[in-house]
C-alpha cells in the first residue's frame, strides 16, 4: 500500500466514535515560519484513530457552526496513529509546505492546497475537529505570530494565555521554554504553554534545520490508594504510642492519712 492509500484507510478508520477533544486538549509548542513546521502536546490521553485538521486561515468569529474560516490558505488533516497517544506526548509537525511532509507519530496529509506556509507575521494556525460535512465542530488550539491578526476568537472558546498564544510578531521560530514537569495535573500546563512570557523567539537567523524540543511532559506523582493506607495506619501506631507513653508518665496520686484531732 503506498503512503497516500494508507493515509486514506487511516482518515476512514478514524470514524470511529471517540471522545470529541475539548479546547486546551492540544497545546502548541513550537512554531516554525523558515521550515514551516509546528509542535504540539497533547494535555490528555488521545483515542486511537483520531483526526485532528489544521488551517493557517483566519477565523472569522462565532462557535462553529457558525463561524468558519476564509479561504486562500492551506488545511491539513492529521490521524492520530493505531495506538492512544499519551497525555504529555509531543508532536512534530514538519515541512508541510512540502511533498515529504510528515508527523512523528500518525499520518499527516494535506486536504486542501492553498499557501501551505507559515508566515513569521499576521499568519495564525488552528488545531479543530470537523464532522461528516468537513466542517469546524469544534476548535482545539491556536497559535498565531501576530496577536491573531485577522482572526477573531470570539466564541471560538479559545482565549489567549489560556488555551491560544500569540507569540513575537516576526519571529522565525519560536516555541515553548517553560516547564515540563512538576504539575499536578497534564491540564494544568494549559495556561503556563500558552503565556508567551514563557516562549523563547527568533527573529533572526536560518532555522530551517532546526528541531524542536520533543522532550515529554509529566506530571507529579500520585501515591497509589495502598501507600495512604499505609501512611494513615503509620500516623495512627504513632499517635497511639505517644498517648499510651504520656498515661505511663503521669504521676500518681499518693494517699495521705486522714489527720485526726486531739
Amino acid at each position: 500500500m503506498n503512503r497516500k492509500s494508507a493515509i486514506a484507510a487511516l482518515l476512514v478508520v478514524s470514524g470511529s466514535v471517540h471522545a470529541a477533544l475539548q479546547p486546551g486538549d492540544l497545546a502548541f509548542t513550537a512554531f516554525n515560519a523558515d521550515e514551516d513546521g509546528f509542535a504540539l502536546v497533547a494535555l490528555r490521553n488521545v483515542a486511537p484513530f483520531t483526526t485532528v485538521h489544521f488551517s493557517d486561515n483566519e477565523w472569522n468569529g462565532g462557535a462553529p457552526g457558525v463561524g468558519s474560516f476564509n479561504t486562500g490558505e492551506s488545511t491539513f488533516a492529521w490521524v492520530s496513529g493505531s495506538e492512544m497517544l499519551a497525555a504529555g506526548t509531543v508532536v512534530r509537525f514538519e515541512a508541510i509546505d512540502q511533498a515529504a511532509r510528515a508527523s512523528s507519530v500518525g499520518a499527516f496529509t494535506i486536504l486542501v492546497s492553498g499557501s501551505p506556509g507559515f508566515a513569521a507575521t499576521g499568519d495564525t494556525l488552528f488545531a479543530y475537529e470537523t464532522g461528516a460535512t468537513g466542517a469546524p465542530t469544534g476548535l482545539i488550539a491556536a497559535i498565531s505570530s501576530e496577536n491573531f491578526a485577522g482572526s477573531n476568537l470570539a466564541g471560538t472558546g479559545l482565549a489567549t494565555g489560556v488555551n491560544a498564544v500569540a507569540i513575537a510578531s516576526g519571529a522565525d521560530f519560536g516555541e515553548y521554554s517553560g516547564i515540563r514537569s512538576g504539575l499536578g495535573s497534564f491540564p494544568a500546563y494549559a495556561g503556563v504553554i500558552n503565556d508567551p512570557a514563557n516562549w523563547t523567539a527568533f527573529a533572526t537567523g536560518e532555522f530551517a534545520a532546526t528541531i524542536p524540543n520533543l522532550t515529554p511532559f509529566s506530571v507529579a506523582a500520585v501515591p497509589e490508594p495502598q501507600t495512604y493506607a499505609l501512611l494513615l495506619t503509620g500516623v495512627g501506631l504513632i499517635a497511639f504510642r505517644l498517648r499510651d507513653r504520656g498515661r505511663k508518665r503521669a504521676p500518681i496520686a499518693v494517699a495521705r492519712p486522714a489527720l485526726r484531732l486531739a
